[in-house]
């Protein structure tokens, strides 16, 4: 497939994750009465990367995260010429996103960037107060089990046509655990998109939500890659 389509494939990805995952949060969430609360947006997020892997996955891999690219790449999966392409187009998807989702937003009398626009952070700035530390162990150790599953699913050996399905309810659950620690990053683009709108504290705390990710896809595509092994 040439690099242009797959270059498509992953913004359109990004921003489909991003708008609509960062969307439930900011649009749903806390609704009064009919709110989905973080049940509704872990949900929300899993299913972004379900519909757009089975749409055009088979396109770029669907990827949608730097930190999966750098997994997959670690893991032998793409060569290192995609890695800087693919996250430019991966950033450039989730800002635009986010800008459509900051359009939309602020249509609403009440509304304000102060308020956190989905974006991650930590101590003050994590939903239920949780310190740097916390925050780092969280997404380094949730994406590295997203990458063993994203390798797993996607193996050559497992079974044909699921992968998506694996993948979408393992950010479910990523999502479930980690709301109250960070808002959820484990992808270095969706945080970048929101906290370029947020600015102050989300830009601060920004580099948290591309190491922390980064490490976790790394660590995540070198275990996948020797546990896959036929010949270890």
């Amino acid at each position: 497939m040439p690099m242009v389509n797959r270059l498509g494939a992953e913004f359109l990805g990004t921003f489909w994750l991003v708008f609509a995952g960062c969307g439930s949060a900011v649009l749903a969430a806390g609704f009064p009465d009919l709110g989905i609360g973080f049940v509704g947006v872990a949900l929300a997020f899993g299913l972004t990367v379900l519909t757009m892997a089975y749409a055009v996955g088979h396109i770029s891999g669907g990827h949608f995260n730097p930190a999966v690219t750098l997994g997959l790449w670690i893991g032998g999966r793409i060569p290192a010429s995609d890695i800087l392409p693919y996250w430019i187009a991966q950033v450039i998807g989730a800002i635009a996103a986010a800008a459509v989702l900051y359009a939309i937003a602020s249509g609403q009398a009440e509304f304000a960037l102060s308020t956190g626009f989905a974006a991650n952070g930590f101590g003050d700035n994590s939903p239920g107060g949780y310190p740097l530390v916390s925050a780092l162990v969280a997404e380094i150790v949730l994406t590295f089990f997203f990458l063993l599953i994203i390798m797993g699913a996607t193996d050559k050996r497992a079974p044909a046509g699921f992968a998506p399905i694996a993948i979408g309810l393992a950010l479910t659950l990523i999502h479930l655990v980690s709301i109250p620690v960070t808002n959820t990053s484990v992808n270095p683009a969706r945080s970048t998109g929101q906290a370029l709108f947020v600015g102050s504290w989300a830009l601060g705390q920004l580099w948290v939500f591309w190491v922390a990710p980064l490490i976790g896809g790394l660590l995540g595509g070198i275990v996948y890659k020797w546990l896959g092994n036929d010949e270890t």
